[in-house]
């Protein structure tokens, strides 16, 4: 099914910015009161090379289709909320510019959208999320410490804090995650996601648990699964070296005593 700007779902038509061109955007629906499959539909949508593929899914909800259903929060790529496939990459709908998939000109723009693979889809682009967020709490992503809290602050070097930077930076958009194969084929395993968290507190000179998440990832579902393909890597939206601090904790639990 296509539908253009001529049909909005407010019986008249929808706004067209000055200087839009036409992109067919190709959403994979799925409701399963009404459907046995997922299904394709495509929308013709007026966009701005400067919109990002997040306007025009707010687009079709607004204008075209208020059936449609997905995750969205902050809309400036800190909330982790609108991860999906954009044209088959793992991507926050808010970040990826109109202009950056543009065809070539006198060629007919396609940007299909699909809910992230490897946990399932509850309706159009909206998954369970549970799953993911089940591995994460399993890791215990939060400080550990034994005896008396100290009567001021816990001191740390900036060196000791720059050893852990990186994994910081994760909000949790399961990106990286739903882009890893071993994911896709067995949903037991923790994911780089978890394991990214895991690296944080593990390599946190003020906590005292690392014993605790390395045995945890030590598991048959934990860090050995890992392949190294570098998918989880690209898909981050946030520049996590993820394939990194996954090697980083295997190597903690190959040389620790």
């Amino acid at each position: 099914m296509t539908a253009t700007v001529e049909s909005g779902i407010r019986g008249e038509a929808p706004p067209v910015p000055d200087g839009a061109v036409t992109v067919a955007l190709k959403i994979l629906r799925y409701n399963p009161e009404i459907d046995d499959e997922p299904h394709w539909e495509t929308y013709d949508v007026p966009a701005l090379p400067t919109d990002r593929v997040l306007n025009l899914l707010h687009y079709v909800k607004w204008y075209l289709d208020g059936t449609l259903t997905f995750r969205r929060s902050c809309a400036h790529g800190i909330c982790g909320s609108d991860a999906m496939q954009i044209n088959g990459m793992n991507r926050l709908a808010c970040k990826v510019l109109v202009k950056d998939l543009l065809a070539r000109k006198g060629k007919t723009t396609t940007i299909t959208v699909a809910p992230i693979k490897g946990l399932e889809a509850r309706k159009d682009l909206l998954v369970d999320m549970e799953p993911f967020f089940e591995a994460f709490r399993a890791v215990k992503p939060y400080l550990i410490t034994y005896g008396n809290e100290p009567t001021r602050e816990r001191i740390q070097s900036q060196a000791d804090r720059e050893r852990f930077d990186d994994t910081t930076k994760c909000i949790l958009c399961a990106c990286c995650t739903t882009s890893c194969p071993v994911y896709w084929s067995d949903g037991s395993y923790f994911g780089p996601a978890a394991i990214v968290n895991a690296h944080r507190f593990i390599f946190d000179s003020r906590d005292e648990g690392a014993g605790d998440r390395l045995d945890i990832l030590n598991d048959t579902e934990g860090v050995w699964r890992c392949r190294t393909t570098f998918n989880c890597t690209d898909a981050c939206p946030r520049g996590i070296q993820v394939t990194k601090a996954i090697q980083e904790v295997k190597r903690a639990l190959l040389f620790r005593r």
